[in-house]
């Protein structure tokens, strides 16, 4: 691993193999640069960039998921220098990604432990948010939240006070889109895009390269940063202007809530009915009434209780950031909201009345 004179040194380790993927920390890393990361600005929670209980099932594929082409990491005409903020379960693995495609990769966290799995690579060790910026044209933030993102952004020695002009910042983070429209509008007072790129799939399917990646923003900054998004994600999607990617994000975690709400209630009226929960959870498995909620209730119980401390604070926190966004926009979000508050209710975390929390 390489570093300015300013950088922190991160203690050797033995490699692990690069087919791990673990769901709570990073693939291993060869030694080449190109960056990545996912830190949360607290403890590192189970999907920094958003719940998704459960993580990902198989391979999409069923073949190994390193076999397949990597696209080359470039912009204008070059290989690309990628900055990496946040290396928890849900970026370390997506940091390893970039890092395994080769390329020029700067990493920097706020807990020196989370670099660790990159020892002995290539990466570079930047001293600061505004260091890391300044070696980078592409700058992906995967923090856990709003407060994290504000800070390593905005701060005194965060991404703008480094990033030149012609530089993206990418917010991988799931939080508010106003947040990410304040920092573009900061942001374009010195020349640098802002992409939102929200994921979904959690790091096991980072570590596959099958995160679904939503992306708000301008059209072709956005294709400034489609290789790098592609080394970690498929498919990779455009859906708008910046924070058009939350916005998504936000409803893609009000449906899961509710779909497993939803589910929570079907099985608790099988076991009034008679009806096996086990045999009907094989039924709901396979025939027109499957989701991927009723697929996270399990035996014996067919409960939410077991998703309560790992899926439970994020969607709680994404459903809130939704409701506030529907009712500054003077809609009603219906009934999907009723199963969803069913299903925070259930794992003891109700919503409160005042949303557009960042707990």
């Amino acid at each position: 691993m390489t570093s300015d004179v300013s950088a922190r040194s991160v203690p050797a380790r033995p490699a692990r193999d690069a087919a791990a993927g673990e769901g709570t920390g990073a693939e291993t890393a060869r030694a080449e640069p190109l960056g990545a990361g996912t830190e949360a600005a607290g403890p590192a929670p189970s999907d920094s960039a958003g719940a998704e209980a459960g993580g990902a099932g198989p391979s999409r594929s069923g073949a190994d998921p390193r076999a397949r082409s990597e696209p080359e990491v470039r912009t204008g005409g070059t290989v690309a220098a990628v900055g990496f903020i946040g290396l928890g379960s849900q970026g370390g693995p997506i940091a390893q990604r970039i890092i395994d495609a080769g390329g020029p990769v700067t990493l920097w966290a706020r807990r020196t432990g989370t670099l660790e799995p990159f020892a002995n690579t290539s990466v570079r060790l930047a001293a600061s948010p505004a260091d890391l910026a300044r070696q980078s044209e592409i700058v992906c933030v995967c923090v856990v939240d709003d407060v994290g993102v504000e800070s390593v952004v905005l701060r005194e020695d965060g991404v703008l006070a480094g990033l030149r002009q012609g530089g993206i910042l990418v917010i991988h983070s799931t939080v508010h889109p106003d947040l990410c429209e304040r920092i573009a509008e900061v942001a374009a007072r010195q020349g640098v895009q802002v992409v939102d790129a929200p994921v979904s799939g959690g790091g096991p399917a980072a570590g596959r390269g099958e995160l679904v990646v939503m992306t708000g923003g301008d059209a072709d900054a956005v294709a400034r940063c489609t290789p790098v998004f592609a080394l970690f994600g498929d498919p990779v999607l455009h859906l708008g202007p910046v924070g058009s990617g939350q916005r998504a994000k936000l409803l893609n975690n009000l449906m899961l809530a509710a779909n497993m709400g939803v589910a929570e209630s079907a099985f608790a009226l099988a076991k009034r009915l008679n009806v096996d929960p086990v045999q009907l959870s094989v039924l709901l498995s396979r025939a027109s009434g499957r989701s991927y909620g009723a697929a996270l209730l399990r035996a014996p119980d067919f409960d939410l209780a077991a998703s309560a401390s790992k899926a439970g604070p994020l969607l709680r926190k994404d459903v809130g950031l939704l409701v506030d966004l529907a009712r500054s926009a003077g809609v009603e979000p219906g009934p999907v909201l009723d199963a969803a508050d069913s299903a925070l209710t259930s794992m003891g975390l109700p919503r409160p009345s005042s949303t557009h929390e960042t707990d």
